[in-house]
């Protein structure tokens, strides 16, 4: 089930970076997708084959030609890509953002592993993971307890995003112009804009979106450590900040209009630009986080424990 999970993800992948080529010779060695797509080579056979039988690639002897672009009928559907981990990653933010874990809570692991239908090796992995980060204690014998976001560790958060992705950004600008990663963002970048003229009926899908941008942009960094901090960014991020609903399509209205100022700036190749671009948009995610922190997912309105915390409160938000 992993292997197949793997496959369909990087299938998917990759005819994003097909979307909208104009049909000719086949652009990547095997090589280059295996590297783009992070998997095996073997993997990347599997993928070519299958795009050779639902007719978008044709081979002859040793070359490949792509006959047309893909079109929505070709993806895998979504909950099929989804990986063990991503499931868990899932299941346990619906499970807090639903209410139903507080700050110094107790958390039993097998407990969770049979209400979300998994097995008890992998919640302890997701929580072991995140525990090195300060959402979650130890204690022995007696599991886990989840110390939540507060104030002050959004701060320190927001302060190591911003370092990362600056960097993550610098290393993006400097790739070659047919590295995979850019017919990547086009796809991206049109996808934003689909959403933006079907936001009243789709505003709510706008962070897994997020959390494609904001990946596909560390992923330039090529470094373990800025991707594996990213991981515990998008739990924060796309999920904790979701607490507070009543103004979300307005806020993600904004994000997405940022978001396409800072691609924009990423295909100038202007760092001063991408600097002023990239900053401007972690702002606004770093002032909806404190907002939602601040107002919990029950309280309706309140900013009193930003100030309390000593963290300015955006004029926005008073």
């Amino acid at each position: 089930m992993k292997t197949n999970t793997v496959y369909k993800r990087a299938f998917n992948r990759c005819l994003s970076l097909l979307a909208h080529r104009a049909p000719g010779e086949w652009p990547f060695s095997e090589a280059e997708l295996a590297e783009a797509l992070e998997v095996s080579r073997t993997t990347v056979r599997a993928v070519l084959a299958t795009l050779a039988a639902n007719g978008l690639v044709r081979t002859s002897g040793a070359r490949r030609f792509l006959l047309r672009a893909p079109e929505a009928a070709d993806y895998f559907p979504e909950p099929q890509t989804e990986t063990v981990a991503e499931l868990v990653e899932r299941r346990f933010m619906q499970w807090v953002l639903q209410g139903d874990c507080q700050p110094g809570q107790t958390i039993n692991a097998s407990e969770l592993a049979r209400q979300f239908g998994t097995s008890t090796t992998a919640i302890r992995e997701y929580l072991t993971h995140f525990s090195r980060f300060g959402l979650l204690e130890r204690h022995p014998n007696s599991g886990w307890v989840f110390k939540g976001v507060t104030p002050a560790f959004a701060a320190e958060i927001y302060e190591i995003r911003e370092l990362f992705e600056l960097r993550s950004a610098r290393h993006f600008v400097g790739l070659a112009d047919d590295a995979p990663a850019w017919a990547l963002l086009d796809e991206i970048e049109r996808q934003h804009h689909r959403l933006l003229d079907e936001i009243d009926d789709r505003f709510s899908d706008f962070s897994r979106l997020d959390e494609r941008l904001h990946r596909l942009i560390h992923q330039a960094s090529s470094n373990r450590f800025i991707l594996d901090f990213y991981d515990v960014i998008s739990i924060i991020f796309h999920y904790h900040y979701q607490w507070n609903k009543a103004d979300e399509k307005e806020r993600n209205i904004v994000a997405i209009q940022e978001h396409l100022d800072y691609i924009a700036a990423l295909r100038s190749r202007d760092l001063r630009a991408i600097d002023a671009k990239c900053r401007a948009h972690l702002r606004t995610a770093r002032a909806t986080l404190l907002r939602s922190i601040d107002l919990g997912p029950l309280r309706p309105h309140g900013t009193a424990g930003l100030r309390t915390a000593g963290i300015p409160v955006p004029a926005a938000l008073s």
